[in-house]
């Protein structure tokens, strides 16, 4: 075994150091276990004492078994890419069958605090040392998360598309399961810490946004309606008509319609809208000419529609309008603190609207003074969205049907404030139809890869945004 490498709690390579964990029955060669990572003082402990050039590092207290010559691979690739960190992809071990798991390449731009570097990082102890000095020693959750990106300044964060080890993965869920774990109310001070950590990087390396924004005037231009809410949908014969009703159930005092883009529904989903619009002259139904529109595209079909309202309103086409004051609450907002975008706060239910874990989602994360930087840490804002169209309109949607809403926001966050709705307007119905509910791990990749470049752009507008207006 490499004399310049040791390894957390585990004999197997030149020297163990325990993290508070009694490893007496750790099996020799294929078992590491290790404390709690997101505490700075165990965090630094062990990194203090470390005396080779690299170290293995545990991130969670899952069985490894490491197969042959990953010491030596990883040694090799952290020298010849002069890497701070380095991971590598992995075998989960679920009822009794051995799956792969690929990882993703890391950008400048993976600033989640869940990014996914598997069980086991490899670490430069040189780069992992200078990188201690901006870890809070108040961490309790963040240390490792801050480490990492205090690495990433100044050293290379490395993927290895090779599988170098096999994990116990007691976690069974499926996707659509874990995606709101962020937003549980349990794990507030944890995203407290990791917004902190975020924030610090952030000034770091230019990319902060001090809160000043650019003004809204809302009485530039003159729209046919006030507010249009926009439901792009393909196939959902279940649930449009739900979606539909919740919005024609809107008391407001002023005018609005429903934008719907039909992308071409094959399952019955046209004819109930057309049904709908028959009935009612406040439905627009459009089907695109185009074939190739993702949700994204059909955004942009509706905020460019002239009978497109002053503020457009996203309404999910498996989704309902809480209760009958969501749109007028939206639109108060708007005025009430002169902003370009509106976020609102959801509420849990599966398909009967019983509610589910975690229940309400608010998004406290969102402040005034600080949210538009830990928007580049989190995987969503919120919802329903609602935009000032002459804005939306500038900026436009990317024709994807994934984080299109969420590359909008991060633009208008860019120049804009933001306001926020803390109280449930809008119900999220979890079912077995969401897109969402169960991701094959290549294309939980895709996605997380996708946003992850949504991020790297934005945080090169904002540092070049900072140089242009001379804060860096």
């Amino acid at each position: 075994m490499d004399s310049k490498v040791c390894a957390l709690d585990n004999v197997f390579v030149e020297r163990a150091y325990p993290l508070g964990k009694d490893t007496k029955d750790a099996k020799l060669f294929n078992q590491i276990a290790i404390g709690h990572t997101g505490s700075a003082a165990e965090l630094k402990t062990i990194i203090e004492l470390v005396d080779t050039k690299y170290f293995l590092l545990s991130l969670k207290n899952d069985s490894i078994k490491i197969l042959p010559d990953t010491i030596d691979k990883f040694v090799k690739e952290a020298e010849a890419n002069q890497a701070g960190l380095v991971y590598a992809d992995y075998y989960e071990q679920k009822n009794s069958s051995s799956i792969p798991i690929p990882l993703i390449d890391y950008q400048a731009g993976s600033l989640r605090d869940d990014f996914n570097f598997g069980s086991l990082v490899f670490i430069n102890t040189e780069a992992a040392k200078k990188a201690l000095t901006a870890i809070s020693d108040e961490y309790g959750f963040a240390a490792f998360y801050a480490l990492r990106l205090a690495i990433s300044r100044t050293y290379s964060v490395f993927h290895i598309k090779e599988f170098f080890y096999e994990i116990d993965e007691p976690d069974n869920r499926k996707s659509g399961e874990k995606i709101f774990d962020y937003v549980n109310p349990k794990n507030r001070d944890v995203q407290i810490e990791m917004e902190q950590a975020v924030t610090e990087h952030l000034k770091q390396v230019g990319g902060y946004l001090p809160p000043s924004f650019a003004p809204v005037n809302l009485y530039e231009f003159t729209f046919p309606f006030e507010v249009s809410v926009v439901i792009p949908v393909k196939n959902r014969v279940a649930t449009i008509g739900d979606a539909i009703a919740s919005v024609l159930a809107q008391d407001t005092t002023f005018k609005y319609n429903v934008i719907i883009v039909d992308n071409h529904s094959t399952d019955g989903t046209t004819e109930v809208i057309a049904k709908y619009a028959s009935q009612n002259t406040g439905i627009i139904h459009i089907i695109p000419d185009r074939n190739d529109l993702g949700i994204g595209g059909c955004w942009n079909e509706a905020v460019n529609h002239p009978s497109a309202g002053k503020f457009v309103v996203q309404l999910d086409s498996d989704d309902l309008y809480k209760d009958s004051n969501t749109l007028a609450k939206i639109a108060a907002k708007f005025y009430e603190e002169n902003v370009a975008m509106v976020i609102g706060s959801y509420q849990m239910t599966n398909f009967a609207l019983e509610e589910i874990p975690p229940g309400v989602i608010s998004h406290n994360e969102w402040t005034p003074d600080n949210g538009r930087n830990n928007a580049l840490r989190i995987n969503g804002l919120g919802a329903p969205r609602a935009f000032y169209t002459p804005v939306i309109r500038s900026i436009g949607f990317p024709n994807v049907s994934y984080g299109e809403d969420y590359a909008a926001a991060l633009a208008i966050s860019r120049r804009y404030q933001i306001g926020r709705i803390y109280d449930p307007v809008y119900i999220c119905r979890r079912w077995e139809g969401n897109s969402d509910a169960s991701l094959s791990i290549e294309k939980q990749n895709e996605y997380n890869f996708y946003k992850d470049g949504l991020r790297t752009n934005e945080l090169i507008e904002r540092i070049n945004l900072n140089k242009q207006t001379g804060a860096l």
